[in-house]
């Protein structure tokens, strides 16, 4: 009988030595399900960039160590989505540029449920005259459950994880509003 708990007590040990040395999962911005648009937008975009808030723009904090990072991540993400969606079109007259402004993402402490909550600011402005089509602040959040991983650091990251995947689900959702011939602030001052 002691030697079968012994057994027990050992395979247990080792299986929580096992599942502790697992690595956190990568940062991962990508949203899932992207379908193809059968809606276009007549303009094509030409420049995408994605920054961080000056401090007096932000809503909240970045983490530490992540200020690099999280910006390339986001936008390589945000490509990858727009290209699978195709709602621009690249044969267009209308030159646009996309700009994302990160105005915070703060990711949980601790916790059993762990949920990041994130913001950013997305503008689309017409190259030839400065016309802003579009402009929203989108939040999100992504949580994740205590028992999706026993580690907390992984249930953390995959927090962060989700809740840019659903900010740039959220705006991809949006743009079905844009019309470029329509811009929300155009710059022009009528003529006479």
């Amino acid at each position: 009988m002691n030697a079968r708990i012994l057994k027990l007590t050992i395979v247990g040990v080792s299986a929580a030595i096992l599942v502790g040395c697992a690595s956190a999962p990568p940062l991962n911005f990508v949203p899932p399900n992207v379908g193809y648009s059968q809606k276009k937008i007549d303009a094509e975009v030409r420049s995408m960039t994605v920054t961080l808030a000056r401090p007096d723009e932000k809503t909240g904090d970045m983490p530490a160590g992540m200020e690099g990072l999280v910006p390339q991540l986001w936008q390589t993400a945000l490509q990858d989505a727009l290209n699978r969606m195709s709602i621009f079109q690249d044969d267009s007259s209308t030159k646009v540029n996309l700009s994302v402004k990160i105005l915070k993402m703060e990711p949980p402490a601790a916790g059993a449920s762990m949920t990041t909550t994130t913001a950013a600011k997305y503008e689309l402005i017409n190259r030839k005259n400065g016309d802003i089509l579009y402009t929203q602040t989108i939040d999100s959040s992504g949580t994740v459950p205590w028992d999706y991983a026993f580690m907390g650091v992984t249930r953390a990251r995959e927090s962060i994880n989700r809740a840019v995947q659903n900010n740039i689900s959220q705006f991809l959702q949006s743009l079905d509003t844009v019309d470029a011939s329509r811009p929300m602030f155009p710059t022009k001052t009528a003529s006479k």
